[in-house]
């Protein structure tokens, strides 16, 4: 019989793959069989209490529109319950592991959700927060599962001004086994699709890699996991996507008027320790960015130069991240401890460059998995992808003026495709570029 308790974090992971009839809890519905490969991957990350009614069924009532950027995984910030004890009504102070939180809905709605999105081709995956739980977390009766200072005091996590939440003691095997027997609880009785995982680098690589192993030792199961968090480790524990916060803050760095050459550079050291066949996750906004810093709209000058910010984040490499508000424009910061709605009707025609520039990066396999040749210069972001016999030129003006731009001696003299208008575009030698236009254009 397979148990949880079978195993520790020297565990052989050979030795704990579970037959179908021996897993911890019964499989709900139909594992989702068409997870897209990561290279091919584009997530959207829910901030439930932005959605009609702030609960999972306002998120069941714009699962299209959802879908309409190119979405194939559906990031949902935490559904549980949230403590009450020292509470500043963060959703990352999670007071029961294994439950849907009230104001979300219940077990019922999030295997609906899960059921739908992957009818609509779209994996579904939970926020999961290893690294503290709420000070009201059944589990605070066993101390020996918390971190402790010299008077025997269970802490906040140190370093943080987390007050709110409670470290937890990764020395101690049996939390351990009650975390991954709870990661596994999702997995099988809503059929969700793998795990955001919070906060990685407070958390050992050894119990990364026992929870990662673990889950895929499920069987039938394809699943995604996606690291916040900096340390290299990560993907040797089993991680498939770690965040690109670097590329984002050049991007930040060249609006605020430095080289746009920035993102070259970043765009190669993100890259450096990315093994083949993993990504970063690529963003001109998340949910701390939005609540604590400021919203595309804010750092990149209106819609014209989010938009232009969007083009190199998504096309350059990795996973593209859309989140919550940001392809209508979101003006102010949007915060998660309180239930702030999004008002889905402003700027349409924002809504629809993002659909359109999404449908070119879904259609186009040279977009997504093309190797890069760089020509950017100090205002003008410039490279090629190439993939089999499939090229294409993407070109960003990052300032709010007009810059000419000397092409590239290649694509000098050339009819190209546009593959915004699918009109034919003739190069010469230069092109004017007005305030944060973009070109996508496609080798005929």
């Amino acid at each position: 019989m397979f148990s949880l308790m079978s195993f520790s974090c020297g565990s052989d992971p050979k030795d704990m793959v579970p037959e179908e009839n021996d897993l911890p809890y019964p499989q709900y519905g139909i594992p989702f069989d068409k997870l897209p490969a990561i290279e091919d991957m584009v997530i959207y990350e829910v901030n439930i209490r932005a959605f009609p009614g702030g609960n999972i069924a306002g998120v069941i009532s714009r699962l299209d529109e959802i879908k309409s950027l190119g979405t194939n995984v559906i990031w949902l910030m935490p559904i549980h319950p949230i403590g009450q004890i020292k509470s500043v009504n963060s959703p990352y102070s999670v007071q029961d592991y294994k439950k849907v939180g009230e104001e979300y809905g219940t077990l019922e709605d999030l295997r609906t959700l899960t059921t739908l999105a992957h009818e609509k081709g779209m994996a579904v995956i939970l926020d999961w927060i290893a690294n503290h739980t709420a000070w009201d977390n059944p589990w605070i009766e066993n101390t020996a599962w918390y971190t402790k200072d010299n008077n025997g005091n269970i802490i906040h996590p140190a370093g943080t001004n987390w007050l709110d939440v409670a470290d937890l003691n990764f020395t101690n095997q049996d939390m351990q086994k009650a975390m991954i027997d709870a990661m596994m609880y999702w997995v099988l009785e809503a059929n969700i699709d793998g795990f955001r995982c919070d906060h990685v680098d407070g958390v050992p690589f050894a119990f990364w890699k026992q929870a990662i192993q673990t889950l895929r030792d499920i069987p039938n199961r394809k699943l995604v996991l996606l690291a916040e968090g900096t340390r290299a480790d990560h993907f040797t524990a089993g991680f498939d996507i770690m965040y690109g916060w670097d590329f984002y803050y050049r991007m930040k760095d060249v609006y605020a008027g430095q080289s746009a050459t920035l993102l070259t550079t970043a765009n190669t050291n993100e890259y450096q320790s990315v093994p083949n066949g993993k990504h970063r996750m690529r963003y001109t906004t998340n949910h701390d960015e939005s609540a604590w810093e400021n919203t595309p709209m804010v750092f990149f000058n209106g819609k014209k130069g989010a938009l232009a910010a969007s083009v190199p984040t998504i096309f350059m490499r990795g996973v593209p991240l859309f989140y919550t508000g940001q392809e209508v424009g979101r003006q102010n910061t949007l915060p998660f401890f309180s239930n702030v709605p999004v008002n889905w009707t402003t700027n349409p025609d924002m809504l629809k460059a993002y659909q359109d520039m999404m449908k070119i990066y879904q259609h186009e396999d040279a977009a997504r998995k093309g190797s890069v040749i760089d020509y950017s210069t100090t205002d003008v972001v410039c490279f090629k992808k190439t993939y089999q016999n499939q090229e294409i030129l993407v070109i960003t003006n990052l300032r709010n003026s007009v810059k000419t731009f000397n092409l590239p001696q290649e694509f000098r003299q050339i009819t190209m495709t546009d593959l915004q208008t699918g009109s034919d575009k003739i190069l010469t030698e230069t092109l004017s570029l007005q305030a944060y236009e973009y070109l996508i254009l496609k080798k005929k």
